[in-house]
């Protein structure tokens, strides 16, 4: 079984692709006006971005633990990723550091989705 796509909601569909085609290097593959988008990572995936609708009365955060992960295969990687975002005006709490057996890089965008990119066995 193989995981081929996600759908992603989010507040700003037109800033969200603009991220994940600027930061992660996804190509826009289809979208449907304002409302849904479908982006590939060039190896299979498919990422589906829906705007979260606007007659909710409130936004509702992701669960605090929710995040998209990455994994690259050196450190460096992780490193050139982390110039990138800073470049780019993302902030990041923390440099890339050592955390649970990975070089790890944690920071959030897209109205506080949690995001890593992750070197294991490097």
């Amino acid at each position: 079984m193989k995981l081929n796509h996600l759908n992603l909601c989010v507040y700003d569909l037109s800033e969200a692709i603009i991220f994940f085609r600027n930061v992660f290097n996804f190509q826009l593959l289809d979208q449907k006006g304002d409302f849904i988008a479908v982006m590939t990572d060039g190896h299979g995936f498919s990422l589906v971005l829906s705007k979260l609708q606007s007659d909710q009365d409130k936004a509702v955060p992701y669960p605090k633990d929710f995040h998209i992960g990455f994994y690259v295969e050196t450190m460096s990687e992780v490193d050139q990723f982390y110039k990138k975002i800073v470049a780019a005006g993302i902030a990041s709490e923390h440099e890339p550091r050592m955390i649970r057996g990975g070089y790890t890089l944690y920071f959030t965008a897209l109205g506080e989705i949690l995001f890593e990119v992750t070197c294991y066995n490097c």
